[in-house]
């Protein structure tokens, strides 16, 4: 697990084809302090696993399907990219629950100035724009950020000058893709609130009646 707080960026040192997916050759702009062979290390925000682990420099293998699925199969040797080193229990949750596993693309509509701030308005697929709600949280491209709107199908958020100075979203240009990791709250609720309908011996509403059944209301 993640929390969508950079710690730095990387850069594409080689790459190279291999079982169908591809080696990449990363270096981290940081010291990889007590690095651990086999370690998660979210990469734009796609959990990858780093292994031959050499100060700031470390492989990863990417399969064919995180190629197709994101935006690392269109990386280019000197590409730079976020970096964010897997979550300990005891470190503190500055961002949110991010798993790494991304949900799909989006593409960077539109960027503007709001004084020392960034708005950057983001396309989505309709399929996971429902999960997108205003002051929720998103990932894009690894970095944890807060809704600021949802309409249609985009949504916009506005970034801080740090965040635009440490991660690549200042790169960002129009028309730019990025990976987007929606909320996982609302696709487990999702989910159970499906299964549930289907199940013919605890289908019923979800009301203050079945909240206080369950333990979630108490009787005044």
């Amino acid at each position: 697990m993640f929390t969508g707080i950079i710690q730095g960026r990387g850069a594409l040192q080689a790459a190279r084809q291999a079982g169908g997916g591809r080696v990449f050759s990363l270096e981290a702009d940081f010291d990889l302090s007590d690095p651990e062979e086999g370690e998660s290390i979210a990469v734009n925000g796609v959990c990858l696993t780093a292994r031959e682990i050499r100060g700031n420099r470390f492989l990863v293998d990417v399969s064919p399907e995180t190629l197709s699925r994101t935006t690392l199969g269109r990386l280019g040797v000197g590409d730079r990219v976020n970096l964010e080193r897997a979550l300990c229990l005891k470190d503190r949750l500055g961002g949110h629950l991010v798993s790494g596993h991304v949900d799909g693309l989006g593409r960077v509509e539109q960027r503007r100035q709001q004084g020392d701030f960034t708005l950057f308005t983001f396309s989505l697929s309709r399929s996971l724009c429902k999960y997108v709600i205003e002051k929720g949280s998103i990932a894009v491209n690894g970095v944890s950020l807060t809704v600021n709107a949802q309409e249609g199908g985009s949504f916009t958020v506005s970034v801080i000058p740090h965040t635009l100075a440490v991660t690549t979203l200042g790169e960002l240009r129009s028309g730019d893709a990025v990976n987007i990791e929606v909320d996982i709250i609302g696709k487990y609720v999702e989910k159970l609130l499906a299964d549930r309908s289907m199940d013919t011996d605890s289908a019923g509403p979800i009301n203050t009646a079945f909240l206080a059944e369950h333990g979630f209301l108490r009787n005044a």
